[in-house]
């Protein structure tokens, strides 16, 4: 239905116009926020039909646009997605679509965020969709710049938070990892003569090595990997609801998929460097988790536990196997919608609070009994109960990984190591809603009232897809599995 449609590029272009207008229309704040809701809702629309049009049994690229874009570098605009993004895309376009209901109570500048907000969407939304290197590039370095402002404008202000710090941070940080990624595609392209991702790996046949660590410590940055992590708690903790969400639910997201695609290009290299990523992540995984329970800040706690479920993601990719792979690659997704999820409800919390600081909460079941049931069904989804996402994705990650084919032989150790890490998730979990909803009430929080209908809409959204994903996991693993398959027979040619 849609591939005579340029449709990636009408999904795409829907942020865009929204910023544009958001920007020129003069307009009530209230005008402007429905502006954002129209065009973000649109193109989550549009995904839905893209997604629902996607063709199960196939797992090429569809939904292609291929033209000339810079003809003396051969640079394309050329897009499309498979199993692996098409996900992704979705996942954008949901959380794109939600975030600014979540950011419906911003009184501050409101014109310039959603203009920002809008403009993040569609910068990812090209990351997912670029199949040229120099497009991937030009998307993922847009991406910075609103990141950039909603932290340092909208995120926490001193003394609870260190916002300016944060957002340069987070800059500094990510442009580092840029930097890898720009030097690795000149010398791939120097080298293969080639800007196509599709073809990359078989055209540059010198400085594999020296290309795909270039390329994975900019991956490494986004995803984050231990020990490239320390942005993340800064940046999760002083950035806005909404910043929280699409960092957490899409854009850490981009690190894991790159890496995906990066074993899809060399092959040969990811396989005989397996054991040393894999150990990275599985310390990711526990360190991540340990450092968790010593947190007292809700959203700091919740962005550590990112890092420990990130290290997840390194085990499935790094076990090289079909299983391993779809699993991290449902993890990517996964990880999205719950942690997307987690962080709303900490907005929720601290909007009719004013507080996230652990000692501070108290008893809050009483209050805010539909919080409090939401943010529980977040918290088990983290920590992989059955019947959500969170267990369907660590499920495939550990039986794949633990049967590999294509492993090392301590990767059996590393696996049963990693499920440690599921004890301790349910330990800073288990305690973090405890002590929010069923400690010893305060007497300063007897005043406050459940989530609104808005934000029900909201979060009950974000519940019904880790429930069905969760026990329809073939919705995304047939999807994911077509495209993982010829990536995996590259082990066994």
């Amino acid at each position: 239905m849609f591939n005579d449609v340029n449709i990636l590029s009408i999904i795409m272009l829907m942020p865009v116009i929204g910023a544009i207008a958001v920007a020129l229309f003069r307009i009530s704040d209230r005008g402007l926020k429905i502006t954002a809701a129209v065009f973000t809702g649109l193109a989550f629309a549009l995904s839905i039909a893209m997604f629902a049009d996607f063709d199960r049994s196939d797992g090429a690229l569809q939904f292609v646009e291929q033209y000339t874009w810079i003809k003396s570098i051969n640079a394309q605009y050329f897009i499309g997605v498979d199993g692996l993004s098409a996900p992704l895309f979705l996942l954008t376009a949901f959380l794109g679509f939600l975030c600014v209901f979540i950011s419906w109570n911003i009184t501050e500048r409101v014109r310039e965020y959603f203009s920002w907000l809008l403009l993040l969407e569609f910068s990812i939304l090209g990351v997912f969709a670029a199949q040229d290197f120099l497009l991937f590039f030009v998307f993922w370095e847009i991406e910075l710049i609103p990141m950039y402002f909603l932290i340092a404008i909208w995120g926490t202000k001193p003394p609870l938070g260190r916002r300016e710090y944060s957002a340069v941070k987070y800059l500094l940080y990510t442009l580092l990892g840029s930097a890898g990624l720009l030097a690795g595609i000149l010398v791939a392209y120097f080298e293969g003569g080639t800007w196509d991702m599709t073809q990359l790996g078989e055209a540059a046949t010198d400085y594999r090595m020296l290309i795909f660590f270039l390329v994975f410590f900019c991956f490494a940055v986004k995803l984050p990997m231990f020990p490239l992590h320390t942005w993340l708690p800064d940046a999760h903790t002083d950035a806005p609801t909404a910043g929280s969400v699409m960092l957490a639910g899409v854009l850490i997201k981009m690190g894991g998929y790159g890496m995906i695609r990066l074993v899809q290009m060399f092959p040969e290299v990811a396989k005989e460097w397996a054991w040393l990523l894999v150990m990275l992540g599985i310390i990711g995984v526990i360190y991540g988790a340990a450092v968790t329970l010593r947190q007292t800040d809700l959203k700091r706690l919740i962005a550590y536990s990112s890092v420990s479920h990130m290290g997840y993601v390194l085990l499935g990719i790094f076990a090289l196997d079909v299983v391993s792979v779809s699993g991290a690659a449902l993890q990517l997704f996964s990880h999205g919608v719950v942690t997307g999820l987690l962080f709303a409800m900490v907005g929720v919390v601290y909007d009719k609070t004013h507080e996230r600081r652990l000692p501070y909460l108290g008893g809050l079941a009483r209050q805010m009994p539909v919080a409090c049931l939401v943010f529980s069904i977040a918290a088990l989804a983290s920590l992989g109960l059955p019947l959500t996402s969170g267990f369907a994705a660590e499920f495939f990650i550990f039986t794949g990984s633990y049967s590999s084919d294509h492993g090392f032989p301590a990767l059996q150790a590393f696996t049963i190591i990693g499920i440690i890490g599921i004890v301790l998730s349910a330990g800073y979990l288990l305690w973090m809603i405890q002590r929010v909803f069923y400690h010893e009430p305060k007497d300063t929080f007897h005043h406050l009232t459940d989530a609104t209908p808005r934000e029900r809409a909201v979060i009950f959204s974000l519940v019904t897809a880790i429930m069905v994903v969760g026990i329809f996991p073939n919705v995304f693993t047939d999807v994911i599995k077509h495209s993982v398959e010829p990536i995996i027979k590259a082990f066994s040619g």
